[in-house]
């Protein structure tokens, strides 16, 4: 069984907003920055992720856009792992809005294949307020093409006799594991839909396309899939990135915006029980040259600082003098148990340090929303003032980022993140 989330992102920001369910929507998309997500809609209207907002708003004047709000997709994402947990043991996570289930040995308690597909998507849609898609087939491949055919908001059971009836008629670009060049090469081939690929000869395909490549088309074009369902699957790393409004060569700028991007990452960390055993940057250039540097902590650490201060020192290793930067980016990397996890003391640290600090400030943000509490090198600095202090008019000394809704802090305003 495939589940995936309809418009994952898009549905999560309109959950509490009916008014704009019937409305072309994009979440992100501010100023220079590119489209996260977008409803259904928009979709029918040629937008679709990762376009430029620019693009975008040319493509559709009116075009409304929702701030992305980064804690209410992991909250959302969470609920749903945990009622596919409820159905079985055996998830593979695919990414924050898909996975694959082996519902087997759940057939006896919960019903047919059919019958666990609409629990879940009746389930999903009550505590989450979201729509999901299931697709339902003997092979992991064939679940997967059965979900697309199930979007939006449906349910498509393909059995193991069916399985050529099932994808023959589709078009080749409508199988999972073919991108849009090979859709091309194959057209120019004269194979346009599935059953056309199924006709030609594996030894055929594989002269065209290499040994390993050709016969996985022979075996898509019959649903054929080996592969299981992966338990065990983690994330690894956690990121955040920022695109500057204006390109900027200040290091004073773009180290604010580390210490930004750090604390998100230490954040993160700190929700999800991890320590980062190593930290890495990325520096895209005005020239949209991308340079990534990593280096290691001194120990395993979820704290603002400590990762900052790694990230700073490896920018001033990247440094090039007069050369503008169009975005940062910071990750925390070797992701390990904090509850496992011996983080060693030094004698000069107080009993309560900033990492208890940092855990009271994610209390505040819980109760009173992410902006609650801030560091002052983050707050709006207006020009005439002193740092953090004074009233939130007048221009802003240097470039800032995208903004992309109101903080809790005298209207100051937390950048749009990517």
């Amino acid at each position: 069984m495939h589940v995936d989330m309809d418009a994952f992102f898009a549905s999560v920001a309109l959950r509490h907003r009916p008014e704009l369910w019937d409305v072309p929507v994009i979440v992100g998309g501010e100023h220079r920055s590119v489209v996260l997500a977008a409803n259904y809609p928009a979709r029918r209207l040629g937008i679709s992720s990762g376009m430029p907002a620019v693009r975008a708003r040319r493509l559709v004047p009116g075009l409304v856009t929702v701030p992305p709000d980064y804690d209410a997709f992991r909250t959302v994402s969470a609920g749903v792992f945990a009622i596919f947990d409820s159905i079985t043991s055996r998830v593979e996570r695919g990414s924050i809005e898909e996975a694959f289930l082996d519902v087997t040995g759940s057939t006896r308690r919960l019903g047919s294949p059919t019958e666990i597909g609409e629990l879940i998507r009746a389930t999903v849609a009550d505590e989450q307020k979201i729509t999901c898609s299931v697709g339902i087939g003997p092979t992991r491949f064939v679940a997967k093409v059965a979900s697309r055919q199930a979007k939006p908001d449906g349910l498509v059971e393909v059995a193991p006799d069916r399985v050529a009836d099932f994808l023959h008629p589709l078009l080749v670009e409508e199988l999972w594991g073919i991108g849009r060049s090979t859709a091309d090469s194959l057209n120019r081939l004269g194979v346009r839909t599935v059953a056309d690929l199924a006709a030609i000869p594996k030894t055929v395909l594989q002269h065209a396309f290499g040994p390993r490549y050709g016969a996985m088309l022979a075996d898509l074009a019959w649903g054929r899939d080996g592969r299981r369902v992966t338990l065990g699957a983690r994330e690894h790393s956690t990121g955040a990135q920022e695109t500057f409004a204006v390109d900027t060569a200040d290091p004073r700028i773009i180290e604010r915006e580390l210490l930004r991007m750090a604390g998100r990452v230490a954040h993160r960390l700190r929700k999800a029980e991890q320590l980062a055993r190593t930290v890495s940057i990325t520096i895209r250039y005005s020239d949209f040259s991308t340079v990534t540097r990593s280096a290691a902590l001194p120990t395993p650490s979820d704290v603002t600082s400590e990762l900052h201060e790694v990230a700073v020192r490896l920018f001033a290793k990247l440094a090039r003098r007069g050369k503008r930067i169009r975005r940062v980016g910071v990750r925390g990397e070797g992701m390990v148990p904090a509850r496992r996890t011996y983080r060693q003391p030094l004698l000069t640290e107080p009993e309560h340090g900033w990492r208890d600090l940092e855990f009271a400030m994610d209390e505040a943000g819980a109760k009173f929303g992410s902006g609650a509490v801030q560091r002052l090198a983050l707050v709006r600095r207006p020009v005439g003032t002193a740092a953090g202090f004074g009233s939130d008019t007048g221009d802003e000394q240097g470039p800032r980022p995208f903004l992309g809704g109101s903080s809790a802090q005298g209207g100051a305003a937390e950048p749009a993140r990517q």
